[in-house]
């Protein structure tokens, strides 16, 4: 452990009358680091109570943790991980605090998930390029980075703000800067404009920007922003709708198809067979916003059923729970879910 522990207590009356309470000390030999672990004006620790339900009272560099048994292992667990983060030079945010506890709940729930060793300490998955490191936060964020490394095709989907699109840019970034693909190129349906951009001002680049805008700023945010724009000077960052894609073999490249859900079923079919040698293709979508005219059929979900099992292709599904943007976003995705599930047994009940 990064933490001396000394335990006070392990048979006081818990919170809950279902389970027995446990109490013990951290201590953290780096005085300065543990200030940024607890946070300003402590409001790391705070943050863990709340989750947790739990006790942590900081005294110096030490913290007294008490409570439930298991949620006081998950604090220990979480604030381990996140000590050993600031002792590589690593920082401490509240959306880093939120991830620990995900992956220290998960832990628990979920014995053969590979970030666990069990009772022992957190190892999240992680892409790291010269600019940042980028570690899990939830434990299908850890399943998606594993298969980004694994696979050749990798699908991402589900709904908004579980960091599809930003991991799967982050970890095109750290491929072309291992040199293990020469290029990047990300593509997005145009939708709104139905692909027919000619209307719109400027040059090919400037039409479809507003359109790939969420895929620049992951990129700026791995890559420093001048080479950003000399990699996309000397094409080694291409930006095309994907209507360009047709008639072409991406080899050497990490691809990105974004908004997938608004693809129709020939355009996915083109998009899929690009693929070519030493290509690496990420698919990300959320099959429950899709823009398409009514009656046609998304790609992203006919592919989803077609394509499963086929060796070679990994699927990664995010839920509601893997939401980290602010919490409310996921509060606000698992209302809109309930409602969508009202209205589709409403349908079914019409049609019977």
């Amino acid at each position: 452990m990064n933490a001396s522990e000394l335990v006070s207590s392990t048979a006081r009356q818990p919170r809950s009358a279902a389970t027995d309470a446990n109490h013990f000390v951290l201590t953290f030999e780096n005085n300065r680091l543990a200030s940024e672990l607890f946070g300003q004006f402590d409001q790391n620790l705070k943050l863990l109570e709340q989750r947790l339900n739990i006790d942590a009272r900081p005294r110096g560099n030490s913290v007294s943790i008490s409570g439930d048994v298991i949620a006081t292992n998950q604090a220990r667990r979480a604030l381990d991980f996140l000590y050993e983060r600031l002792q590589k030079g690593g920082s401490v945010e509240a959306s880093d605090v939120e991830g620990a506890i995900r992956m220290a709940q998960a832990a628990d729930d979920q014995l053969s998930l590979p970030t666990l060793e069990r009772k022992a300490k957190l190892s999240m998955a992680q892409i790291s390029t010269r600019k940042k490191t980028i570690q899990a936060r939830t434990p299908t964020q850890d399943a998606y980075m594993r298969a980004l490394e694994r696979a050749e095709l990798v699908f991402g989907v589900g709904p908004a703000g579980t960091g599809k699109t930003y991991l799967a840019c982050a970890h095109a970034a750290q491929l072309l800067e291992r040199g293990a693909v020469d290029k990047i190129i990300l593509t997005r349906p145009a939708v709104e404009a139905g692909e027919r951009l000619g209307f719109l001002p400027g040059d090919m680049k400037e039409k479809v920007d507003p359109y790939l805008r969420p895929l620049y700023d992951a990129l700026y945010d791995m890559i420093p922003a001048d080479k950003v724009d000399r990699a996309i000077t000397a094409g080694v960052i291409e930006i095309a709708p994907l209507a360009f894609m047709r008639g072409r073999t991406l080899q050497n490249a990490a691809i990105i198809l974004d908004e997938a859900q608004n693809t129709t079923s020939m355009q996915m079919k083109m998009f899929l067979t690009r693929l070519g040698e030493n290509g690496r293709m990420i698919i990300t979508g959320d099959p429950s916003q899709v823009d398409l005219p009514r009656g046609v059929k998304s790609g992203l979900v006919e592919a989803l059923q077609i394509l499963k099992g086929v060796e070679g292709i990994s699927v990664v599904r995010f839920k509601d729970t893997d939401v980290v943007r602010h919490p409310l976003v996921g509060r606000i995705v698992r209302a809109y879910d309930a409602q969508y599930a009202v209205h589709e047994e409403s349908e079914e009940a019409l049609d019977r």
